[in-house]
Order: C-alpha cells, then structure tokens, then sequence
C-alpha cells in the first residue's frame, strides 16, 4: 500500500506517529506544531520537509540539526505560497477587510514587480505554482503510463469573444456535451471562448434549454469589460445552482481579465508560461479550437509541438471548429496538416464546423501511447 507522504493535518501527523518513525521524504505543510507535545528524536529525520508549519523554538533547531528543509511562514503576502488546494471562484471574490476581492489584491501585489520581482517575491510566486502543480495533481490523478485517471479534453479560444458570438454559444453546447460523455473539461479559465466552455461543463446533465436560458441572461453583458458582467454571472449560478465540475487554469499575468465562475477547480498560476505548457499538457484526450487570435494560435503551435515530438508520451488530438477561421482565413489547419505529414500525429487533426463531429472524432481517436 503507498503511504501518502504528503501531511497537511494534525491528525495525518497523529496516525503517522503510530508508525515506523520514518519521515524519509515527507512533506509536512500548514501544520502549527505549537500546541503539541512531540518527541522529533523518535524520528529519523531524512529529505524531510516543513512548508509553512510553525513549531516550538527547540524543535526547530532540532529538526534542522538533523537536516530538514524548513521554508518558514509567510508575512505580509496577499496569498498563502504553501496552499493545500486549488482556488474556488467564491474564495477569490470573496472581499477582504480593505473592501478588495482576494483575487484583486493578488493581482496588484504581483502588478507592481511582474516585469522585475526581487528574488523573495519571485521565489514565493514560484512556491505558490509548485504548490498549484501539486493540488492540480492530486485533482486529476495521474496514471502509471502517463495518462490521469480523469479524461480531460480542452477548449481553446478568443478571450475576447463576446457572450452574444455564436462561437460562444456553440463552444457551450459542445462542452456541455462533451462533458456528459464522460471526459472533464478544461480552459483557460478566462472570459469569452473560456468561460463559454465553463459554462457548458457546469449544466452537463441539465436541459439545453436552460443552457441557453443562461446565455440570455448573460448577453446583457457581452464583453468582459461591461457594467455588470461579473453581477450577472452569479446571477446564473443563483438560478441554477449545484453544476458539474470542470477545470479552469488561469494566470494573474492577464489579471485585467476575470475568472470566470462556471469552474468548479480554479488552479491559478503567476507564471503564464507554467499555466499554458501545464494546460496543453494534461488535455491528453484531446483540444477544441473555437476561433481565437495570437494567443490561441500560440496555444495550437505550443500543442503540435507537444504531439510532434511526443513530448509527454502521447499524440492527442487537435479538433479545430471553424472551417473559415481555420481554413480560409488563416490557413492554420493546411499549414498544421504539411507539418504532421508522416507523424504520428497527422491523423489526430480534425476540421469541422459540426460540434457532434467534434466530439465524435476524440471518442474515436483516444491518445496514442509513443513506443
């Protein structure tokens, strides 16, 4: 049986005390050793690691001496680097006591030293991701071959796209769908194409009328950048509560824009190069393009890298929905076509206008393990 080495509790603590004594490799994080009574030399202190815990003066000094790695509270951060779970949209708009959204008071910490942090803010940024990766992790439970015991298909697309699009309305009904064959969706955790595909996830199972009742009521407010555009959100949540789960995989990097709150799990990043590598990563079931710009054609390249090298292991597939963004516009899908040619990729390419041909070819074309 494998011993999870990774104690965020007292009562994890507890049980564990019980055992061999061996914290070879363990992480402990968020724990106030303070309050308890704990004999650290009937243990045997090896690549032992304390995040964020706090502890009596001479047990610190103890567990250093037997060599711990010990990373210290934080102080005077609007965030916790150490946190033990992925954000919910609730926790970041929630108001804290200077009248600002947590989510806000995050993003102008960050705001003020994006381009040049010191090393302390950047080595906290980077604690905080490691700490994202961890929780996104233990989410979607990685397999011994490289998959995730949760089937994640992505959507990509503009984030400017307005509520009122058509693009927006079909990328919903086709996550929603998609969502209620089986596979957990992710975006990018954004506003248009992103929240579209949110929104969709969140009433798989329910009428696609009251789908589409909610996209009405959201189209008072088209753009995020509209009076109300947040307000009218949690109004939809109000009149229909309890939605599915999907994922959303923002960053503070664009922390003009909105998380939307049709994701269940917000795994939120400071770095926006993380956030987008990770994103592609983990769809190894496959990603939708709705019509973007520069950042979603960057996203396309970025994943026909990841397939023509097989850098994770896997060719997944690459289902582009718009033929005239994608083949009479931009030539984007020709041009991913002639680089495939004799990969093994090639036949994971995919174009169409029809969301149920979307959704059909990735349950015909499941990811292809690279021998």
């Amino acid at each position: 049986m494998k011993v999870e080495k990774w104690i965020t509790s007292k009562e994890k603590f507890a049980l564990l005390s019980k055992g061999s004594g061996k914290l070879k490799d363990f992480t402990f994080q968020n724990i106030d050793f303070t309050t308890e009574k704990i004999d650290w030399s009937n243990f045997i202190i090896c690549s032992t690691t304390l995040l964020g815990c706090k502890l009596k003066e001479e047990d610190e000094i103890h567990l250093l001496r037997k060599g711990a790695l010990i990373l210290p509270d934080y102080n005077e951060l609007p965030f916790n680097p150490y946190r033990e779970h992925l954000y919910t949209w609730q926790e970041l708009e929630a108001i804290s006591t200077n009248e600002k959204s947590l989510d806000l008071n995050i993003y102008e910490h960050f705001y003020e030293t994006r381009y040049s942090p010191s090393i302390n803010d950047s080595l906290w940024q980077r604690i905080h991701d490691h700490a994202i990766d961890t929780s996104l992790r233990h989410l979607l439970t990685p397999l011994r071959n490289g998959d995730y015991k949760k089937k994640i298909v992505g959507f990509m697309g503009g984030h400017g796209t307005l509520r009122t699009d058509p693009y927006y309305t079909k990328t919903a009904f086709t996550a929603k769908a998609i969502s209620e064959y089986g596979y957990f969706v992710a975006s990018g955790g954004g506003p248009g194409i992103m929240e579209a595909t949110n929104l969709g996830a969140y009433f798989s199972g329910r009428s696609d009328k009251e789908l589409q009742k909610a996209i009405e009521m959201l189209s008072i407010a088209p753009h995020f950048t509209d009076e109300g555009f947040m307000e009218i959100s949690k109004e939809v949540i109000q009149l229909f509560p309890e939605g599915q789960e999907s994922l959303a995989i923002p960053t503070w990097f664009y922390g003009h824009e909105p998380s939307n709150v049709f994701a269940s799990h917000i795994a939120k990043y400071f770095s926006n190069s993380i956030r987008e590598d990770t994103l592609l990563a983990i769809c190894l079931h496959g990603i939708i393009y709705a019509p973007g710009s520069a950042g979603t054609t960057q996203e396309i390249f970025m994943d026909a890298a990841q397939n023509h090298y097989g850098t994770f292991g896997y060719v997944s597939p690459m289902v582009f929905l718009g033929k005239e963004r994608y083949e009479m516009n931009t030539m984007l899908f020709p041009v991913l076509k002639q680089l495939a040619k004799g990969k093994a990729y090639q036949k994971m390419l995919f174009l169409t206008d029809d969301p149920e041909q979307a959704i059909q070819f990735i349950e015909k074309n499941p990811p292809k393990k690279i021998k």
